[in-house]
């Protein structure tokens, strides 16, 4: 059995909120626009990411910033459970400096950290699912991020990318960011970076872990994801997004969100 539902505040559209009760539901390797903080209350997963894969158990937190690919498949026998935030990064970036010198969440907690965390991301996901007062659902918001934010010894920090060619997975990425709504080329792709196409699809392969075309596929369902929160049609939100194949979006659409377009736009409402 599966149940996922969805909570927003209708002031507060820079935090939704994600819990999950599902004997088996994995997810294949996709990414968000938004940070994403996860708590399992129950079961265990293997987590993959940074091209490595950890197994994450009950009670533990993990994270992952915008844009990074992950994947996640429950271990089947065990009950599987968990809530998840998705904060916009606009609202990040807009905090106050002096408390969040650098917007720094690791991968996965001290146990020390997870402890504290995990207590303010029930309270948090609590005023959410009640729709409590907004000034009390984004200070617990807040206390949250302040509480993940900065190293601590015993994280588990996310890899970094800092290598020269890594250049030009970050020009391909932005020309499909802008252009994602219409089919690209290759050879569009190759003359913005002035590299072969066989080249350009090993980098973005080994920094990405899924092709160009792969990616651009996962920044329609986000697009999608926002639309069908606007309680747009779901034909029209497909076809818009580049599918012309309802049966291909919603299969997509399910292995990503967890749920099938129809179930998500309910839920959101």
């Amino acid at each position: 059995m599966t149940d996922v539902t969805f909570y927003r505040h209708p002031v507060l559209p820079f935090v939704e909120g994600k819990r999950c009760r599902a004997d088996e539901l994995a997810y294949h390797r996709h990414f968000h626009e938004e940070y994403s903080v996860g708590w399992i209350h129950s079961g265990r997963t293997n987590a993959w990411c940074d091209g490595k894969l950890w197994e994450v158990e009950q009670g533990r937190m993990i994270t992952f910033p915008p844009e990074m690919l992950h994947a996640c498949h429950p271990q089947q026998g065990l009950a599987w459970s968990y809530d998840m935030l998705f904060i916009d990064p606009a609202w990040l970036q807009g905090l106050e400096q002096r408390e969040l010198q650098q917007i720094h969440i690791p991968y996965l907690l001290s146990e020390r950290k997870n402890a504290a965390c995990t207590l303010q991301m029930e309270q948090t996901m609590q005023a959410l699912m009640h729709g409590r007062e907004p000034l009390e659902t984004e200070t617990s918001l807040i206390s949250l991020v302040q509480l993940l934010t900065g190293a601590e010894g015993g994280d588990q920090e996310h890899q970094l990318t800092l290598q020269t060619d890594r250049k030009y997975v970050g020009i391909v990425q932005e020309y499909l960011q802008e252009h994602f709504l219409r089919p690209v080329l290759l050879e569009e792709l190759e003359q913005i970076t002035s590299i072969s196409r066989f080249h350009l699809i090993r980098l973005f392969k080994q920094w990405q872990h899924l092709p160009p075309h792969a990616y651009q596929n996962l920044l329609r369902i986000n697009y999608a994801k926002n639309e069908l929160h606007r309680q747009r049609p779901i034909v029209e939100v497909a076809t818009e997004a580049g599918f012309y194949d309802q049966s291909h979006f919603t299969r997509m659409f399910r292995r990503v969100v967890g749920v099938t377009p129809r179930q998500y736009r309910v839920s959101v409402m």
